[in-house]
């Protein structure tokens, strides 16, 4: 490869990194890559760390030894943030949205990769100090949500199944209480999915009373996991009703719903 000038080095290292977030490599990669000394290429590593933090996009992380190397660890500007959120209540205010019972159409947001990425970053800003080995969510919509977070987290994620799979192999269910309905559901995990002892972050689309989670928070003591962190896109605060479990960080809060006027009112609470 004809050896590169210090600029087009410094965008290739950049795109290098973005690809693989939270991964860690070698400064000898790079050198032997560009063929070019470490000593020039922490010089340039540099240099990113510096444009990262300015442009708000995340941030280097350098460990040193010879097993060491350097990571890029994504993040979103508070500004950016602002702005997705402020979009994202938007668009779900739109009258259009409203479903019986008491929810909102959201699917199309909840499968749009661009809207999907940063709220991924939002999550994973929020919990990264907790240091959460897995994400886990329960099937199907929030699936491609803590899809995203783990991506940013650079774990793996866990999907609780509805109900038992033969797929799945031997599985622990539990029967938990849904908070909106009251009725008696089953969740169900495969015993390989997730290894005992996990900190565990828990990540879904929406919440009404808090009965899911609720019963994810029972099936993770099977596992003897730690739940280190509950992050729900939209709360819904229509009632005066405490939820059903406690220390959670909701995205946004539905405050009122109501299907004969059409008015729909989603604001950001996490800014």
């Amino acid at each position: 490869m004809e050896k590169m000038k210090r600029a087009e080095r410094m965008v290739a290292i950049t795109q290098v990194l973005m690809l693989k977030p939270n991964v860690l490599t070698p400064l000898a990669l790079f050198a032997e890559q560009f063929r070019t000394a470490k000593s020039t290429i922490s010089e340039d590593l540099m240099a990113v760390k510096g444009s990262l933090q300015l442009s708000g996009h995340g941030h280097l992380e350098t460990i040193p030894g010879a097993a060491g190397g350097v990571r890029y660890i994504p993040e979103i500007s508070r500004g950016e943030a602002t702005a997705v959120l402020n979009s994202l209540a938007e668009r779900l205010n739109d009258k259009e949205r409203i479903l019986a019972g008491g929810f909102i159409y959201m699917t199309d947001l909840l499968f749009n990769p661009s809207i999907l990425r940063p709220l991924g970053l939002i999550f994973a800003g929020a919990f990264r100090q907790k240091k959460p080995d897995v994400v886990v969510t329960i099937e199907t919509k929030g699936i491609p949500l803590a899809l995203v977070t783990a991506e940013a987290l650079g774990v793996p994620m866990v999907v609780i199944r509805s109900g038992n799979k033969v797929t799945e192999g031997s599985s622990v269910s539990i029967n938990y209480v849904s908070g909106s309905s009251r009725r008696i559901q089953t969740m169900s995990l495969s015993r390989r999915a997730l290894e005992a002892r996990q900190r565990v972050l828990i990540i879904d689309d929406f919440m009404k009373a808090g009965g899911t989670a609720l019963g994810i928070k029972s099936l993770m003591e099977e596992f003897q996991a730690d739940v280190v962190g509950i992050g729900i896109l939209v709360e819904a605060q229509i009632t005066s009703e405490p939820k059903l479990v406690e220390g959670y960080l909701s995205l946004l809060q539905l405050k009122e719903l109501n299907p004969d006027s059409g008015k729909t009112t989603v604001v950001p609470v996490f800014l």
